[in-house]
């Protein structure tokens, strides 16, 4: 663009030159020249003027158009800024309220342990432990006692794993088949005795059951199992847990309708705990038993039916109360459709069930080669030691299983 200029500049200096000699004649060569150059520093310095105005022009553009950016700038961050504080807000009513949530849980989860263990006590001081009994537990120290205890004995262990706090959970893995992802697990409640002896539900159900405890046993399970789903739904939104009720809970005037009421006010949890009945409780839940089923089912809340002796079943009925699964043992799936009075073979039982939207979970499998007859029978979930055996919650394990993906065995650390 410059030699352009150059150009025409020179042109118009050899035109005016021209013209001067047009006019002095070739006598005056110099003054024609001299001309020549005058007119040519004239066209430069205007160029010159006209090209300063143009790049003024241009810078003031330049500056107008970096401080509109600047302005806008400054606004997107002020809005950026404010989003970040309401966010931060937002998470701080969410950690505030889930804090005051988990406090006032823990308090009620205090106050059943108290309730728990005061109720034992005055059980166990219908029929007090005996000096026999305490040497004996004395002597037998390096070997489990549980199997000679009597009901009086258990029940003052029962009454001394509380007040000594040994108390665990239990999780155990329920995978998806073929592809064994973890989907679920169950929890399950057991106490220490002061030799480390585990007692099963098996074993204490027979005191607490006849001592009307049993609704506070599923109380405290209940609300262990709110403690995990809420700190295992902050990495894996996509695992539940299967919370045992027992029978006598259900017919339980006094406490049901406060559960009921309890987890009304917390259907957030709707989408991560399974409530699971035995059949034999449901055999003895009578019509107010199963309207607290459908009341429980209206709020969100899948169930299960577990313990099943017989498959000989509404299943319709099932459907309309609200289940969503059934558990069947392995064993009866493979070997013992018949003698469980099962109105189709197992090849065609999970497809009465899909009819009535239930899902088929094979418990108690123990090898491969059980899988792969569950696997022709189009089972959907398994469960048992092949997949994972129960494991006591500890802070370290549980911590593992928070970090896990959905589609990992959560490798607990084995405890005596």
């Amino acid at each position: 663009m410059v030699n352009v200029v150059l150009v025409v500049l020179y042109v118009l200096a050899g035109a005016a030159a021209s013209l001067g000699l047009a006019v002095f004649g070739p006598a005056e060569p110099a003054l024609c020249a001299m001309v020549g150059v005058v007119v040519f520093l004239a066209l430069m310095q205007a160029h010159s003027g006209v090209r300063r105005g143009l790049d003024r022009r241009d810078t003031r553009r330049q500056f107008a158009m970096l401080k509109q950016a600047t302005q806008e700038t400054a606004v997107a961050l002020q809005d950026a800024n404010a989003r970040i504080e309401a966010v931060k807000a937002a998470t701080a009513a969410r950690a505030d309220a889930q804090s005051k949530k988990i406090v006032s849980e823990l308090k009620v989860l205090e106050s059943l342990m108290r309730d728990f263990a005061t109720r034992i006590s005055e059980k166990a001081k219908e029929v007090p432990a005996d000096q026999e009994f305490i040497e004996r537990r004395a002597k037998d120290s390096a070997r489990s006692y549980l199997d000679t205890l009597g009901e009086s004995d258990l029940l003052e262990t029962i009454r001394a794993s509380l007040e000594e706090n040994r108390v665990d959970l239990y999780l155990q893995p329920i995978v998806s088949l073929p592809q064994r992802k973890l989907r679920y697990y169950e929890a399950l409640s057991r106490l220490r005795a002061e030799d480390g002896s585990v007692i099963m539900p098996a074993q204490y159900m027979k005191v607490a059951a006849p001592a009307g405890l049993m609704s506070v046993v599923d109380n405290l399970l209940l609300f262990r199992c709110v403690q995990i789903v809420r700190r295992l739904t902050q990495k894996q939104s996509g695992v539940g847990v299967f919370c045992n009720i027992s029978g006598d809970t259900l017919c339980d005037e006094e406490f049901f309708p406060q559960f009921l009421e309890y987890m009304h006010h917390n259907r957030d949890l709707a989408q991560h705990i399974v409530f699971e009945f035995a059949q034999g409780a449901l055999t003895k839940a009578g019509e107010k038993g199963e309207e607290n089923l459908r009341y429980l089912a209206s709020l969100g809340f899948a169930l299960s039916m577990d313990h099943v002796e017989t498959l000989a079943v509404d299943f319709a009925a099932l459907k309309a109360m609200g289940f969503k699964h059934l558990k069947v043992r392995a064993e009866t799936l493979i070997n013992g459709m018949g003698n469980a009075q099962a109105a189709v073979a197992a090849e065609d039982f999970k497809k009465l069930l899909s009819r009535h939207g239930l899902n088929l979970i094979a418990e108690r499998v123990e090898d491969e080669k059980e899988v792969v007859q569950l696997l022709d029978y189009s089972v959907d979930f398994g469960q048992g030691y092949l997949f994972g055996e129960p494991r006591a919650v500890r802070e370290d394990s549980l911590r593992a299983v928070e970090k896990a993906a959905p589609t990992q065995i959560i490798p607990f650390r084995k405890t005596a």
